[in-house]
């Protein structure tokens, strides 16, 4: 039986890439296979038409790249991607959810908003969906494709009311790492993190595409080093140091106060409160700007494991919740 891991996954997924990179950063020996060419064994082991998707030497399987990092951790304790300290260690876990489920509308708004992003995404996925088809059928799928996800940006939210929002988000998000990255290799110091990954998978998918791409190539140098460390990194990162939060929260507090608690937490609790009500629209008020969307179920249950993890922590973690604003939305 081969001792490797085989990880069904997508260039253009940045639920996938993120993934690949924690395998990477743990030496776990793994396979990196497209749906395309392994559609009997996604079949066998898939409970739900999505990637990625991990099958571990023994046959086991999993599903939805946070719990199968977690899955992963279990198996493969060390090198540790959580930061021993307390505080540090929840805020690395809230920024990875902040990252999967904000950080996605970034990415999903700037490839499917805008025609040559449409053209070089969707592109780009039918040359992979169809590694042997000739150029006319590669052009038809991606025009399908287009046409499919353009139709889709209401599933993150982005509609004319919120897209500028959407965007004056992702720089002011880039903004803020490229202080906090100068001359620190990732979130938490010296080695990478929960929280790292789970930003770094959307952030470096938008550095793929044109628009979302060049904006961060030509403002953003320090974020730009980290996207490409984390997309090769490996278990020599791992012997580097998490830094103490006195020495992060100078440049790490300024997100957690602005966009998590300003944006995400309170768009995160209003859908959940959304999906419990049954209501088939919401509209919350984020930093004195209307959002506007149909609710999700995910997103809500993720904010719920998120709000249950948050009632474990220590009083000094509720403390930076309370400084940051953050606090209001995981009390539950």
């Amino acid at each position: 039986m081969s001792q490797a891991y085989r990880l069904i996954g997508a260039e253009l997924s940045p639920y996938s890439v993120k993934v690949r990179s924690y395998c990477r950063y743990k030496g776990i020996a793994f396979d990196w296979l497209s749906r395309a060419t392994h559609q009997d064994l996604f079949d066998k082991h898939a409970k739900l038409p999505l990637i990625p998707l991990i099958v571990s030497p023994d046959g086991e399987s999993m599903q939805d790249s946070t719990p199968m990092m977690e899955w992963l951790e279990a198996r493969h304790p060390e090198p540790s991607i959580h930061p021993g300290e307390p505080t540090s260690r929840f805020v690395s876990f809230l920024l990875e959810e902040f990252g999967d489920e904000w950080g996605n509308k970034w990415m999903f708004h700037y490839r499917w908003a805008r025609q040559v992003d449409q053209e070089s995404a969707a592109g780009r996925i039918a040359s992979a969906m169809m590694p042997k088809a000739d150029e006319n059928q590669v052009n038809a799928m991606r025009t399908a494709i287009m046409d499919r996800m353009k139709n889709r940006l209401w599933f993150v939210g982005s509609s004319p009311l919120t897209a500028q929002q959407i965007e004056d988000s992702y720089q002011e998000v880039l903004g803020i790492l490229n202080d906090h990255l100068a001359g620190r290799r990732f979130l938490f110091g010296d080695r990478p993190s929960f929280g790292d990954l789970g930003l770094w998978g959307q952030i470096y998918n938008a550095y793929t595409d044109p628009t979302a791409g060049e904006i961060l190539r030509t403002g953003f140098a320090h974020v730009k080093d980290w996207v490409l460390r984390l997309l090769n990194t490996g278990p020599e990162d791992a012997q580097g140091e998490f830094e103490p939060w006195s020495v992060l929260a100078p440049t790490l507090t300024p997100l957690l106060r602005g966009p998590v608690a300003g944006q995400f937490l309170p768009w995160a609790r209003a859908n959940a409160e959304a999906i419990a009500s049954a209501a088939e629209e919401f509209s919350v008020t984020l930093r004195g700007k209307e959002w506007r969307q149909k609710p999700l179920k995910y997103h809500a249950r993720s904010y719920k494991h998120l709000c249950h993890r948050y009632a474990l922590v220590d009083e000094d973690t509720r403390a930076l919740m309370r400084q940051t604003g953050c606090s209001t939305y995981l009390e539950t």
